[in-house]
C-alpha cells in the first residue's frame, strides 16, 4: 500500500468530527483556516461556529462593519487577521463577483491569503492537487523521511512542499491533505508522538536513527523585545475616554484607554504623564486604583501593562486633535473590539 492510501486509511479511522470538514463551501473553509492559524482547534471551534452563525455567508461578512468583525474577533489575537479577512471578503464581492476563486492561483491574489490557506480553499473547496503544508505537515514528513532541512528558510519551506506534492493522492487530495495536517496534530505530536501504532513506525527515520525530538529543524529564533505600556482609565459619571487604535501599531482598530508607552520601565506615575502622552490636562482628580501589573506575550513583545483608574470630579473636554477619543459608556464599551488584556481588566475591575 503507497503512503498516501496508507495515511487515508489512517485518517478515516481516527480523524477528529469537525464542522468545517463537513463542507466543500469555500467561504467557510477560508473562515476556518484563517481562524486556525495561530490558534488550536479547541479555541478556534467556538469562534468558527460565531462568525458563521453571525456571517452566513461572505456578502454577509463584506457587508459586516469592521468594528463588529474586531468584536467578534477578540480573544483570539493577531487581529491583522480579521482586518484581512474583512478586505478579502469585500474582493470576492467586488473582483470575483460573490464567488471564491475556484483555483489556487487566483485564491493568492487575496488579502492575507498565503500559499498554506490558497492551497487549502483548493483542495478542500474544488478538489486541486495542491499539497497544504503547515507545522503538522513538516513535523511528519521531517520526521518519516528525516528531512533536515530548516523550516524556517525558504529552501526548506520548498523542498517540504515538493515532497508533499509528490506524495498527495491523485484522486483524493482534499482528503490526503486533512490527513496529512491531522497526522501532525494528533498522532505525531511534537512531544510524545505515539509512534507505537503509527502506519508508518516500521519506515520512520526519525525514530530508527533515535532523533525524532529533533525533528523538525527550525534554526531561526524570534527575538522578543519589552514594552511598558501605562493605561488611564479616566472616569465621569460611569463613562470612560477611549480611544481607536491607528495603522501601524499591534491592534489596529481596536478600543483602547490613553495610555503611555515606553521600552524602559516607566518612571513613577503622576498626573503630568498623562498630560504628557495623551494632552488630557487632569485638574480635580482622584487616584482611585492602580492595578497590578499584567503580563501580555506576543510573538515579538512582551508586554508589562499598568492600569491606573482616575475618577474626576468635573468631566473634562477632549482636544480638537483627538478626533480618535471618545467618552463611552459600559454598554458601548462592551460592543467594541478590545485587546484581551483590556478585556481582563474590565471584567475584573469595571463590569
Amino acid at each position: 500500500m503507497e503512503f498516501a492510501d496508507r495515511l487515508i486509511n489512517w485518517y478515516e479511522k481516527n480523524k477528529r468530527d469537525l464542522p468545517w470538514r463537513h463542507t466543500t463551501d469555500p467561504y467557510k473553509i477560508w473562515l476556518s483556516e484563517i481562524i486556525l492559524q495561530q490558534t488550536r482547534v479547541q479555541q478556534g471551534l467556538p469562534y468558527y461556529e460565531k462568525f458563521v452563525a453571525n456571517f452566513p455567508t461572505v456578502k454577509d461578512f463584506a457587508a459586516a462593519d469592521i468594528d463588529k468583525v474586531l468584536h467578534l474577533w477578540q480573544g483570539l489575537g493577531y487581529y491583522s487577521r480579521a482586518r484581512n479577512m474583512h478586505i478579502a471578503a469585500n474582493e470576492v464581492m467586488e473582483k470575483w463577483n460573490g464567488q471564491f476563486p475556484d483555483n489556487y492561483k487566483d485564491l493568492l491574489t487575496l488579502k492575507g491569503v498565503g500559499k498554506y490557506t490558497a492551497a487549502a480553499i483548493a483542495s478542500f473547496g474544488f478538489k486541486e492537487k495542491v499539497a497544504t503544508v503547515d507545522g503538522n505537515v513538516y513535523r511528519v514528513l521531517s520526521r518519516i523521511f528525516d528531512i533536515d532541512h530548516d523550516i524556517a528558510s525558504g529552501k526548506g519551506q520548498k523542498v517540504f512542499t515538493e515532497v508533499a506534492n509528490e506524495l498527495i493522492s491523485e484522486s483524493s487530495p482534499d482528503i490526503f491533505n486533512q490527513a496529512l495536517m491531522e497526522m501532525g496534530a494528533i498522532q505525531c505530536t511534537p512531544k510524545s508522538p505515539r509512534c507505537e501504532d503509527c502506519p508508518f513506525v516500521q519506515e520512520c527515520e526519525a525514530r530508527i536513527k533515535d532523533i525524532i525530538s529533533i525533528r523538525p529543524v527550525k534554526l531561526k529564533k524570534v527575538k522578543v523585545s519589552n514594552r511598558y505600556l501605562q493605561y488611564f482609565v479616566i472616569e465621569h459619571n460611569d463613562r470612560f475616554i477611549l480611544k481607536k487604535r491607528a495603522e501601524g501599531d499591534i491592534w489596529t482598530g481596536l478600543y483602547d484607554f490613553p495610555l503611555s508607552e515606553t521600552a524602559d520601565k516607566p518612571t513613577e506615575f503622576s498626573t503630568g504623564i498623562i498630560l504628557e502622552n495623551t494632552g488630557l490636562e487632569i485638574h480635580e482628580n482622584t487616584i482611585f486604583h492602580k492595578s497590578e501589573t499584567f503580563k501580555h506575550l506576543l510573538s515579538h513583545r512582551k508586554l508589562f501593562i499598568e492600569f491606573f483608574h482616575v475618577k474626576l470630579q468635573t468631566q473634562i473636554s477632549i482636544p480638537d486633535k483627538h478626533t480618535d477619543y471618545q467618552w463611552m459608556d459600559i454598554e458601548e464599551i462592551k460592543s467594541v473590539g478590545k485587546p484581551i488584556i483590556l478585556e481582563n481588566y474590565l471584567t475584573k475591575y469595571i463590569y
